[in-house]
């Protein structure tokens, strides 16, 4: 430690370029506020930091990292070493894992905190019903439980769990943050939770012994690339065993019980430990839904004009021959059948994080309304209308131009108008991804609990769609005749 710390103060006496850095954090308050204490730190030493909060889970944090496409996020010993490792050891040692992990990755010493996982229910309930161990949850099949899905499906989860204490429920997928207030609200009994989670104050929760020992150890380790710059290292380095298990369950709750800001809660705790933690000036809520709202604009814009500058051309060249054209469409189809989070993963690993992998999502689901719409609209046009367009004389270009473009416009624009309004609603999901725009605030509601906060992207998503609606309303009235309008109407 005294190494490190004598390394940042020789180099902060060099003159020394700006180097940027990007920090990533999962999508639950924890990860939020370990982050922002990072970046504080970093800050401070002269970094300049881009921070990806609230990316989509393991998953996508550690193909973030593997890629380059951040620097450092705090993962767990126990989740590295069942999850991304695949191995079984219950107590991972520092050491080990580093020696197993890929050579471009590696992981710094314990923060100092173990956030195992635990099940927890209403204190209330669990002394009506008796229930102190894990074990008691095998005479309680009447309980209802509701599990998040990454506990849910990983091997140190549920599966596990449920086969070492022979659990009988089925339970439910529910995101980390809301299954607290379903708790709260009786609609569920049961859930996971991390052993320092504020939430666990905050709605006078009870944690089930493990009495089995099932959960292994969950220390709180940077997970930083290797080629890190060594100063950055130091910095953070000196955060290496500044928090115990019962220090960061009050930080968790100044966030969800007293709701304090992640960077008002990292400030605070920087400067009791003598580091310079700098907190971010809040911004106005109007300037936050305008800037979220533009970058969504963004997202969707530029993906919907892709869209149409690759579907409308090839819905045309397939119309005329029918095998080609059920082949386009089956192939666009299957996009539409791939999860609107796995896909955004996917694109993780060609494309990174942020903006670009979230437009080529939204690009592929925008293709199949437009491309289908398209060639449906082209096909469907009356055939008598077809041979009197050749009987005329015109070329085929003339009958494409001046007769079924026409008569397909009100059709070709309503497939335009739903993949705009589809890659409206789907957009906010690539917040999972760090793109970034209405998705953002959504995500961090969902962490925090915060209906203020799911509200303030919903709402304005809400508005873009009924506002899509209208404008392309509007197009139709300008471009489309009125008589076709009209006949549109009746049919």
């Amino acid at each position: 430690m005294i190494r490190r710390m004598l390394i940042v103060f020789m180099m902060t006496l060099l003159p020394q370029t700006v180097i940027a850095l990007t920090v990533g954090s999962k999508n639950f308050s924890e990860s939020y506020l370990l982050a922002e204490i990072i970046s504080q730190s970093l800050e401070a030493e002269g970094f300049q930091v881009d921070r990806r909060f609230g990316l989509g889970g393991t998953l996508v944090c550690y193909e973030a990292l593997l890629s380059g496409e951040i620097d450092v996020y705090v993962e767990y010993t126990g989740t590295i070493e069942q999850v991304i490792l695949k191995g079984s050891d219950r107590h991972p040692a520092v050491m080990e894992i580093n020696s197993r992990l890929d050579r471009r990755l590696r992981i710094l010493g314990s923060l100092g905190f173990n956030n195992t996982y635990a099940m927890a229910m209403k204190e209330s309930l669990a002394e009506q019903l008796g229930i102190t161990s894990i074990s008691d949850l095998a005479n309680a099949d009447e309980l209802v439980l509701a599990l998040s899905l990454e506990f849910l499906n990983r091997e140190d989860g549920w599966p596990g769990l449920a086969s070492l204490y022979k659990l009988p429920h089925q339970p439910l997928g529910i995101d980390h943050g809301l299954a607290y207030q379903a708790m709260n609200s009786g609609s569920i009994d049961l859930t996971d939770a991390y052993s320092t989670d504020g939430d666990i104050e905050r709605y006078a929760l009870r944690t089930l012994k493990d009495d089995l020992g099932y959960f292994p150890e969950y220390y709180a380790v940077p997970f930083i690339r290797a080629d890190m710059n060594e100063r950055a290292v130091a910095v953070i380095e000196n955060l290496v065993g500044l928090l115990d298990d019962s220090r960061m369950r009050e930080m968790n709750a100044e966030v969800v019980v007293e709701g304090k800001s992640f960077a008002q809660v990292a400030a605070s705790f920087l400067q009791s430990e003598g580091i310079a933690g700098r907190e971010q000036a809040d911004t106005q809520l109007l300037s936050n839904v305008l800037r979220n709202t533009l970058v969504h604009l963004k997202l969707t814009s530029i993906a919907l004009l892709l869209g149409c500058l690759v579907g409308l051309p090839l819905g045309i060249l397939a119309f005329r021959h029918q095998q080609l054209a059920r082949v386009v469409v089956y192939i666009a189809g299957l996009m539409q059948t791939i999860p609107s989070i796995a896909l955004l993963a996917l694109m993780i690993p060609l494309f990174g994080i942020g903006v670009l992998p979230a437009i080529v999502a939204l690009f592929l689901y925008s293709i199949l309304p437009i491309l289908r719409n398209t060639i449906t609209s082209l096909i469907t046009i009356d055939p008598v209308l077809k041979r009197v367009s050749q009987a005329i004389g015109l070329t085929g270009s003339e009958q494409l131009r001046y007769v079924l473009l026409p008569m397909a416009l009100p059709g070709i624009l309503a497939g335009i108008k739903t993949a705009a309004i589809i890659s409206i609603g789907t957009a906010t999901l690539a917040a999972f991804i760090g793109a970034g725009g209405l998705g953002e605030p959504i995500v961090t509601g969902l962490a925090l609990n915060d209906t203020r906060l799911i509200l303030q992207g919903a709402i304005p998503a809400a508005i873009l769609a009924i506002v899509a609606e209208l404008l392309f309303e509007l197009l139709e009235r300008l471009v489309v005749k009125e008589h076709m309008l009209l006949g549109e109407l009746t049919s």
